[in-house]
């Protein structure tokens, strides 16, 4: 297993990377057949009013999978401390879920509910952008149906997943609605794609679908 130690505003010390692979290590013991690496990412928030300055977050990539956890508080080994048991948690979870696939392959059908085009997605909202691009993450994208996105999805702990949908060979975004449900944004091309005025379609419109909590993905 390979595990890469990460530091923001911090240096990784001897004592540091130790405690990391004695923690990490443990909770990942009983499911290293199914990971492939870990990548440790430490930060310590320069802005004195954030009591909460110590982050440490944990990214597992497993079997084409990716897992996640973030935690943190005002000492560094407390917050490592958090999210090994976070991971551990997740790393669980995860495996119930491979598990009680093999055993039930459950057919599901999955009703998506087709909204109209929106052209505005901030509304009222003042963009807020930074100067520069900061940060850049590479992820391999294997297709998969929206089911499986959204397990991704809640996995990682994020708002949103992008993938490509097995159905259409498309970039789409699952994304958790606000008030609640989840919704799925892709492409729409003009071939075949109806969804609007008169049924057309422009090339590189957006089509925003909706699913509420009743139903499920």
């Amino acid at each position: 297993m390979k595990l890469v130690i990460h530091g923001k505003n911090i240096e990784i010390t001897d004592a540091i990377r130790e405690y990391v692979h004695q923690k990490i290590e443990k909770a990942v013991n009983h499911f290293q057949s199914i990971t492939n690496e870990v990548d440790v990412h430490l930060s310590v928030a320069r802005n004195p009013r954030i009591t909460t300055r110590q982050a440490a977050e944990v990214t597992i990539y497993a079997n084409g999978s990716v897992i996640r956890a973030e935690e943190s508080s005002e000492d560094l080994y407390a917050s490592i401390d958090l999210v090994a048991d976070k991971i551990a948690r997740q790393l669980r979870k995860y495996k119930e879920k491979r598990q009680d696939k093999k055993i039930h392959a459950p057919a599901t059908s999955e009703v998506l509910v087709t909204e109209p085009v929106v052209t505005d997605l901030i509304g009222d909202r003042t963009p807020e952008l930074p100067n520069e691009v900061v940060r850049t993450k590479y992820f391999s994208m294997p297709p998969m149906t929206v089911a499986e996105a959204l397990e991704h999805l809640q996995m990682v702990g994020h708002d949103f997943y992008m993938f490509r949908n097995s159905e259409t060979d498309e970039i789409n975004v699952i994304y958790e609605r606000n008030h609640g449900g989840y919704g799925v944004i892709q492409p729409r091309n003009g071939n075949g794609h109806t969804n609007g005025k008169n049924g057309k379609a422009t090339h590189g419109d957006v089509v925003m679908q909706e699913k509420s909590p009743s139903h499920k993905v």
